[in-house]
Parts: C-alpha cells; structure tokens; sequence
C-alpha cells in the first residue's frame, strides 16, 4: 500500500517545488513593483493577480485550458512550432499550481515590503547605491518575515491543490496523479487505506512546514 503513494508525493513535492520557484522570482518583482511603484495599470495588474483567490479553481482551470489547449491563444503557437501540447501533463500542473499560489506570494510580501521604513531606502540611495543594490540588500531583507511566510503559503497551496490541476493535468496514473488527486480517486474506488496514507503524509508535510518557517522566524526576531 506504501509503494502507491510513493509516486503521488514524488510528482507533488516536484510540481510544488518547481511553481514555488516560479511563484518566488515572478511575485518579488510584482511584490515589490505594487508596493513602492506608482505606474498605469498598477489596480488591474492588482486584480489579475488576486483573481485566481477568488474564483473557484475550476474556473481557473478552465480559463488556463483556453490558454494552453492546443487551439488555446498561448498553446496553439507553441503547438504550431513544436508540436507539443501542454494539457495533461506534469507541465501544466506546474503551471495551475503556480498560478493559484502566485496571489498568496503577492498579497503577502507585497505587505511586508510595504512595512518597510522608506527612510532607510533614502539613506542607502544617499550612499550612492542603486535602486536594485538597495532592494536586493536593505528592502528584501528586511521584509524577509514576509516573504517567507508567502513562499510557506505558496508551497503549502500548491501541494494542496485539486480543482485547476484536474482541469488542466487530468488525473493520470504514473504521470499526473497527485497526492490530492490521488486521495480524491481513493475515496471514489473505496480505498481508504491508500486515502488514509496520503492524507497522513500531508499532514505530516504541512506540519513540518509550520514548524521550520516559526523557527526561522523565531530566529531572526530582534
């Protein structure tokens, strides 16, 4: 029964690591570009991001899906010039995972770097120090609580996601079975051995998640 979940947690901590990889460099910048720049479009790139929060996941699954789908407006050019189609694969669950997490890593960070005492950007500008030294060496890591617990956010979403992912990845055995998925199919069949296993392990991982994010937090308290 063990040997069943094995892959399951495989493809979950892949697909969670690599679109909270994704969710990290793309939300800093949006992060910090909403937070300490003022630019047209600033309230739409707002609500674009924060769209995927509020909509059920399956309809973010299926907005994805006219997007990549092979006569999608991002898939069919792709298709056309590789011939490879992005639905239904381990691909695409990244990308689901990546854009129902991306609001959580935003509204977060984009919080704490808001928090951050803007006189200490002003000295570091008057020091000679460019705009991206200081984001890099004064902003970011003084806003680093926040960031943290978005990418804990992030990561946690991900692992946790079912509704986009099915939309968009399907629930193929061996290749795109997660560990929700997978829980979801064992329930259906009436194996709740297998369920019971998955669920104790994401437990398990959400926990320990929990616990390394407050002692890291506990460790950088002043």
């Amino acid at each position: 029964m063990l040997e069943q979940a094995i892959y399951p947690l495989y493809i979950t901590l892949k697909i969670a690591t690599i679109s909270t990889i994704l969710v990290v460099l793309v939300g800093l910048l949006i992060s910090y570009l909403l937070a300490r720049r003022d630019f047209t479009g600033k309230n739409l790139v707002d609500i674009l991001v924060t769209l995927p929060l509020v909509l059920p996941p399956t309809v973010t699954g299926y907005l994805l899906v006219i997007l990549l789908g092979k006569n999608g407006v991002l898939g069919q050019p792709l298709f056309e010039m590789t011939g490879i189609g992005i639905l239904f694969t381990w691909q695409a669950a990244v990308i689901a995972a990546f854009v129902v997490s991306l609001p959580l890593m935003v509204k977060t960070t984009s919080a704490a770097i808001g928090s951050v005492d803007r006189e200490l950007e002003y000295v570091a500008y008057t020091l000679g120090h460019s705009e991206l030294e200081t984001a890099l060496f004064v902003t970011l890591p003084l806003a680093k609580k926040g960031i943290i617990a978005g990418l804990v956010l992030s990561f946690a979403r991900a692992v946790g996601e079912f509704g986009a992912t099915l939309m968009v990845a399907g629930n193929i055995p061996g290749k795109t079975n997660t560990m929700s998925l997978s829980i979801y199919t064992a329930f259906q069949s009436g194996n709740d051995s297998l369920a019971n296993i998955l669920v104790v392990i994401l437990v398990i991982m959400s926990l320990v998640s929990m616990a390394a994010t407050a002692k890291l937090v506990n460790r950088w308290k002043v």
